[in-house]
């Protein structure tokens, strides 16, 4: 069985060839651990790994985690990348560094609201229905300057970018398509001047392609932690 530390290296190799063949540093690219729906051991070895980000779908699960390994926290920066309801909103406001699925300006208001004032200020993305999915979540790419201008302007957090988890497609010049099109999102918001550095695009079967089309951030956890059950 390949270890969490072997599978970590290799991912790490894949984003460096990733960047070289985009001209890009590699230090350009963050790379996000997604822990969901593995153990507070799994989160550890990865972190024995030299792995610092890690990212979480389900709110009851990823507050446990947390918890869980207290003795780490200082080391370790929680991203919350699932859908936030309302009723949850003060759990992840109080507990996470960072939320990659903020789709209504009331969510983001609720989050300032709740940030307690001893934390810094949360660091958020909108995430965007880049290919227009009814299944998905995520706002228009035509609502998101309005929204993005309005979250910008909230006190306890900090807007850093967009977010987007696109249709799967199955060659690279294909998934290059929507990360094409919100890498432009971003740069327009950028020429607006919103003071954003953080695109979240790219997960274990697509990072090569969002990479070469900007990603700051790819989201990865198959490839590192396996299958999940």
């Amino acid at each position: 069985m390949v270890s969490i530390s072997t599978r970590l290296e290799q991912v790490r190799t894949r984003i460096a060839a990733a960047c070289t063949a985009a001209q890009r540093p590699a230090g350009d690219v963050t790379l996000l651990a997604v822990s969901k729906t593995f153990g507070a051991d799994a989160v550890r070895e990865a972190h024995a790994a030299g792995q610092r980000a890690f990212g979480e779908n389900y709110i009851q699960e990823a507050l446990a985690k947390i918890e869980s390994l207290a003795d780490l926290r200082a080391q370790l920066h929680w991203h919350l990348i699932g859908p936030i309801q309302s009723n949850k909103s003060r759990a992840v406001a109080e507990n996470f560094d960072w939320v990659h699925a903020v789709d209504r300006l009331k969510i983001a208001q609720r989050l300032s609201d709740q940030r307690p004032d001893h934390l810094p200020p949360l660091q958020v993305c909108l995430q965007v229905n880049i290919s227009g999915e009814a299944s998905k979540s995520g706002l228009a790419p035509a609502e998101v300057a309005g929204v993005a201008k309005a979250v910008a302007a909230l006190p306890r957090l900090r807007l850093r970018g967009l977010m987007a988890i696109p249709e799967p497609a199955g060659d690279i010049e294909a998934q290059r398509v929507p990360h094409r099109a919100l890498h432009a999102l971003f740069e327009r918001l950028r020429a607006d001047g919103l003071p954003l550095d953080t695109l979240s695009m790219g997960m274990s079967a697509d990072l090569e392609a969002a990479i070469a089309e900007g990603a700051t951030l790819v989201r990865v956890g198959t490839a590192i932690f396996g299958g999940r059950g």
